[in-house]
């Protein structure tokens, strides 16, 4: 099983790959964007091409989920939202955009694919505690995160929520650290300064991917 999700992974990189370039930094039409970008994706779906970050990367994420989550009913969830997080990561680092054409389709789909588990309301607790930690931050300081990062707190709490109360906490809490690490660097290597901002979005989703596979 692992070996084979790491093959669906790196076709799934591909093509998380090339939706990811479809979204700009400033889109008039959003809706439109969306549309294209989701078409433009199918219709030129790319093979694995250089540097083949996205690609080995969701390949090496869709093997580790299958090792911890193999035979569990938990697993599609998991690989949904790893997909929905390598196209989010790329995105946000690309353009500083959580595009709601991604995001909030998720919710539905990761509350479906989570039915069969019977872990969906310790899940949507989850997930609202995490949305709204979020949303209290993004009130009180709305240029440290967006309000996508808030959207996207209720799909990651959702999920983490779903392997444990402790998954939740840890991806909340890991993902600031990350982010504050971030910003030491760079600091020390003198690449900004302690106004600097960037994109948080990528720090929340590999805090939750950690999360899940320590408490699985």
């Amino acid at each position: 099983m692992v070996a084979g999700l790491v093959a669906v992974g790196v076709v799934a990189g591909s093509y998380a790959r090339a939706l990811a370039e479809g979204f700009e930094l400033d889109a008039e039409d959003v809706r439109g964007e969306a549309r294209e970008a989701f078409l433009g994706a199918l219709r030129g779906w790319p093979v694995p091409r250089a540097p083949y970050l996205v690609e080995a990367g969701t390949g090496v994420v869709f093997g580790v989920l299958g090792w911890r989550f193999g035979g569990s009913p938990l697993l599609f969830a998991m690989v949904y939202t790893a997909f929905v997080g390598v196209v989010l990561a790329v995105v946000d680092w690309r353009t500083w955009r959580l595009p709601d054409a991604v995001t909030l389709p998720s919710y539905l789909i990761v509350i479906g694919l989570l039915a069969p588990s019977g872990q969906v309301v310790v899940g949507l607790a989850c997930g609202l505690a995490l949305g709204a930690v979020y949303l209290i931050l993004w009130l009180g300081r709305p240029t440290g995160i967006g309000l996508g990062d808030v959207k996207l707190a209720g799909v990651l709490g959702i999920v983490t929520g779903a392997v444990s109360v402790n998954a939740a906490i840890i991806a909340g809490v890991g993902a600031h650290l990350l982010g504050a690490l971030y910003a030491i660097g760079l600091l020390l290597m003198k690449k900004g300064d302690r106004k600097s901002e960037f994109p948080f979005g990528p720090f929340m989703i590999f805090a939750a991917f950690v999360a899940v596979v320590v408490e699985a």
